[in-house]
């Protein structure tokens, strides 16, 4: 917006607004608005309505997105629109992520609705109120449930949307910025464990301030080098300047640090196992997911839109940056003794394979790793709602040692936990095998066949400790005095099936998520 507006201010001609196409955006602005209306709820609505409120608008949002963003799909361009002036792209990836977004959004709404597995809901508003006083059970018979959580959840995801599909650097730095400020609120709201929450909340915040800060600063060098911050115009200098490259790869270091940060990239990762096992669990299920779309989403459109012309020079670096983090998920995954803290190791190597998939810079590379992305996503939901089910008197029970003989407790809750685990270590009939093989055939058919080998390596080391738990489950004895399964309410139930039913079924009939994803290439 800004080169647009210096560039008509030089001219001769008056400003003009830049043309918006309302139909291609629609889905994002009925997020944003409903977030507005969200935050209008919380003021003026009486505390005994804002749950089914927050709750009932959250839900017709999502399916309002959902229905406009088909109604678009059936008679979009094919090869896409870029509008507000080419800040936004509503091209093929775009869509995808789009419809990616709101489907899994939907399982994290449904899990932080839940009331019936911690009664007055998994979050509060006050963090002096300690647990289990009269205070606390005060508050949560009065209100239900603290519902500040449903406008942070609909802005954050409205930044993700915005996020994927932008095509200039300050419009992503904006969306970066609107993602993150809800997601370090709502990790510092658990209603049990609030100091390790409230650690959490202030160590993601930190971290992602310093990870803002890189992004920014190369997005400022970048600027230096290329004169705008439009990713078509950086390519463009790329290919053909005379001016030192200094800015160029200093630029591009510092902001695609920002980038793996947000997707949990080692050795970008430090936060992100405090950060899942401290969170809400609910929030955890969001942040794994979403936030993971996002981040991937814009990598894969910087890689390719603004510095593919230079991938021969920064490929290295991101090759070692993969391999990195595909150990420092399997190896470090390996000594966890608490699920939340597994999982989100898990996530860093799924990340390293993620990718793998984004430095192909192919049409396969494009739409294997967004296929990840949907299948990795709809896995973490349902994974996250079942470890919230397992519960002692002090909350969730995440070590390893209450989940010991959990098949005995509670059959169908052991077996629907395996099933996901095998999912996550790529097992074939479930959508991370699938995931895995699209994603690993683009890197051999780019040449990247060594990085494929350790990537296969990392793989069966990561399905050493899923294995672990699911041995523990069935064959181990459980504690007389073990902690408790909780029965799921309608909304857990619901996210938890939708998780499981699309991973069983992106396993066995991944044609039309292939296809989607790989419909067409970026707008710019």
């Amino acid at each position: 917006m800004l080169d647009v507006l210096l560039a008509q201010q030089q001219g001769d001609g008056p400003l003009e607004a830049p043309s918006i196409d309302y139909a291609a955006i629609l889905p994002v602005l009925i997020v944003l608005g409903a977030a507005c209306i969200s935050v209008l709820f919380e003021t003026f609505l009486p505390r005994h309505q804002r749950w089914s409120g927050q709750v009932v608008l959250s839900l017709l949002t999502l399916a309002a997105a959902g229905v406009a963003l088909g109604a678009y799909v059936s008679d979009a361009p094919d090869r896409g629109v870029a509008t507000f002036s080419g800040m936004i792209s509503v091209d093929g990836p775009a869509l995808f992520l789009w419809g990616t977004l709101l489907a899994l959004a939907l399982g994290a709404v449904l899990l932080i609705a839940d009331r019936s597995v911690e009664p007055g809901g998994a979050f509060v508003a006050q963090a002096g109120i300690r647990p289990g006083t009269m205070q606390d059970r005060a508050q949560a018979g009065s209100t239900g449930m603290q519902t500040e959580v449903f406008p942070l959840t609909l802005f954050a995801l409205a930044g993700m949307m915005t996020f994927c599909a932008a095509n200039n650097l300050l419009t992503m730095f904006i969306a970066l910025e609107v993602l993150s400020l809800p997601l370090y609120l709502m990790c510092g709201l658990a209603r049990r464990r609030r100091l390790i929450s409230q650690e959490a909340a202030v160590k993601y915040f930190l971290l992602g301030a310093f990870a803002s800060a890189f992004f920014l600063y190369g997005l400022a060098l970048l600027y230096g080098y290329a004169g705008s911050v439009q990713l078509a115009d950086i390519a463009n200098a790329t290919a053909g300047t005379d001016r030192s490259d200094t800015l160029l790869f200093a630029g591009f270091g510092l902001l695609v640090v920002g980038l793996l940060f947000k997707g949990s990239v080692g050795p970008f990762h430090t936060w992100t196992p405090d950060v899942y096992q401290g969170a809400p669990t609910p929030v955890t299920a969001f942040m794994a997911a979403c936030t993971k779309v996002a981040a991937f989403g814009g990598i894969l459109r910087v890689l390719t839109v603004g510095f593919e012309s230079t991938s021969w020079e920064w490929r290295g670096v991101l090759w070692g940056v993969a391999i990195v983090s595909m150990l420092i998920g399997a190896i470090l995954g390996l000594t966890q003794t608490d699920v939340k803290r597994m999982v989100a190791y898990s996530s860093i190597a799924h990340a390293g394979f993620l990718l793998v998939g984004s430095i192909a810079l192919t049409e396969d590379g494009l739409s294997g790793t967004m296929f990840y992305l949907l299948a990795y996503g709809f896995t973490t939901i349902a994974t996250f709602g079942v470890i919230s089910l397992v519960r002692d008197a002090g909350g969730e029970a995440t070590h390893l040692s209450a989940w010991a003989g959990l098949a005995k407790r509670s059959p169908l809750l052991a077996w629907t936990f395996t099933f996901l685990l095998l999912a996550l270590a790529g097992i074939p009939m479930t959508s991370g095998f699938i995931g895995k093989f699209v994603v690993f055939e683009a890197a051999l058919s780019d040449g990247m066949a060594p990085l494929v080998v350790i990537a296969l390596v990392a793989s069966a080391i990561a399905a050493f400790f899923y294995l672990r738990v699911v041995v523990l489950m069935f064959f181990s004895e459980p504690a007389p005095d073990g902690p408790t399964v909780s029965v799921p309410g309608a909304f857990t139930t619901a996210a938890i099936t939708l998780g499981v039913v699309v991973t069983l079924l992106l396993g066995v009939a991944p044609s039309f998520a292939l296809d989607w994803a790989g419909a067409g290439g970026f707008v710019f």
